[in-house]
């Protein structure tokens, strides 16, 4: 079977920063939705005919992964806002009430990078924005897509996602 718009796709992978280091690996097969949130648009325009045994390499520039990097994204909010136990590497999904940064979006994933006595530094990049990647990808299965995937468009709680990679020790949700 060849790969469509939908279907679920069995892949492995290992990437890389531009210089070789080692970002994520994928050695146990994991479905993907073909045609939904779960894959990169690159990484589909790429598998899109493909089969199983299909392996590639693929160099994805910034504006092909996870963006440019946007220092407007970076904020400093006062410390009392935020819990007591926090630290550099926790997530939050928004701003705590009483943030001062004007017209930053509410459902934004913002990664804390330090904390300071009277403030903290949050950044609402991805953490791989900015970053130019090498893929390399392996086609384990192909197959139809359930009912159920095709009205999710996703292979359902897996918890994970190309789109929420992240380096090791970060938890996105």
């Amino acid at each position: 079977m060849h790969i469509h718009d939908p279907c679920v796709v069995t892949l492995i992978w290992r990437l890389e920063d531009a210089h070789g280091q080692l970002i994520d690996e994928l050695p146990e097969p994991l479905d993907f939705f073909y045609g939904g949130e779960d894959l990169l648009a690159k990484v589909e325009e790429v598998l899109l005919g493909q089969h199983p045994g299909f392996t590639t390499t693929l160099h994805l520039e910034p504006e092909h992964a996870f963006g440019d990097y946007d220092a407007n994204l970076v904020l400093f909010e006062e410390r009392h806002l935020f819990p007591e136990t926090i630290e550099a590497g926790m997530q939050f999904e928004g701003l705590p009430k009483g943030c001062v940064t004007p017209n930053m979006p509410a459902d934004m994933l913002y990664t804390i990078t330090e904390v300071y006595d009277s403030y903290v530094v949050l950044d609402g990049n991805h953490p791989l924005a900015g970053i130019a990647l090498i893929l390399q990808l392996e086609v384990k299965d192909v197959r139809e897509a359930t009912p159920e995937e095709i009205e999710q468009r996703s292979v359902g709680d897996t918890g994970f996602s190309m789109i929420s990679l992240a380096p090791p020790g970060t938890t996105l949700h």
